[in-house]
């Protein structure tokens, strides 16, 4: 019998994670300050600075726009000017508490006079941010990738019928000697797609490596 450090290491499947299916908001009022709460789904960091920005110009008399991000490896917060740990943080507590992923959340605040302390900040935006969040469907957020295929002319509109039936999105296509296409597909179907392919064209099917 193998010793346990010389076992294979078990690989377990990769825990699904949700996202929001549509953008959610709230706002509070806290001793003279408005919170305006925003959750909203993005594909990546690039997406969730669009929506700041989007965010700034729609509220350009605030005092802050404090946010987090759960995207990935793109993950990120900002006070924006509150005080440390008091504003971003706690938003990015709450996103984790809902186990969320895919999402940016953003606190708008206009400041009313009164100062809140440390305390009452940390409360208010984690206040602020749940209270969009409250009860808030989720759906499963699935990776996509791209699959990079070349097969002949005579092949084309059959392979194209195909992607239309699995309802992938034909990316690109190029034409020269053969027929250059990607598609977009959810990343678990990798396999079986060019499985697929080789069947639809007789094993004529070149695949290139594939990028998330």
């Amino acid at each position: 019998m193998p010793h346990p450090s010389h076992l294979p290491p078990i690989r377990l499947p990769a825990l699904p994670t949700y996202t929001l299916p549509n953008a959610l908001t709230a706002e509070l009022e806290i001793r003279k300050s408005r919170f305006i709460a925003y959750a909203i789904p993005v594909a990546d960091r690039d997406a969730a600075m669009d929506e700041l920005r989007r965010l700034r110009e729609r509220y350009p008399g605030a005092t802050h726009v404090c946010w987090a991000l759960l995207a990935g490896g793109q993950s990120g917060m900002s006070d924006d000017g509150e005080p440390s740990g008091t504003a971003g943080r706690p938003i990015l507590e709450v996103l984790r508490h809902h186990d969320l992923d895919g999402v940016l959340a953003a606190v708008v605040r206009y400041y009313g006079g009164v100062k809140l302390g440390a305390g009452g900040l940390v409360r208010a935006y984690t206040d602020a941010i749940a209270s969009a969040l409250q009860d808030a469907p989720r759906v499963e957020r699935i990776a996509l990738t791209t699959l990079a295929v070349e097969i002949g002319y005579a092949d084309e509109a059959r392979v194209r019928r195909w992607i239309e039936q699995q309802n992938y999105l034909l990316d690109h296509s190029a034409y020269g000697m053969r027929v250059d296409l990607a598609i977009r597909m959810p990343l678990t179907a990798l396999d079986d797609a060019r499985e697929a392919l080789r069947d639809l064209t007789q094993g004529r099917a070149v695949f290139a490596s594939s990028a998330a």
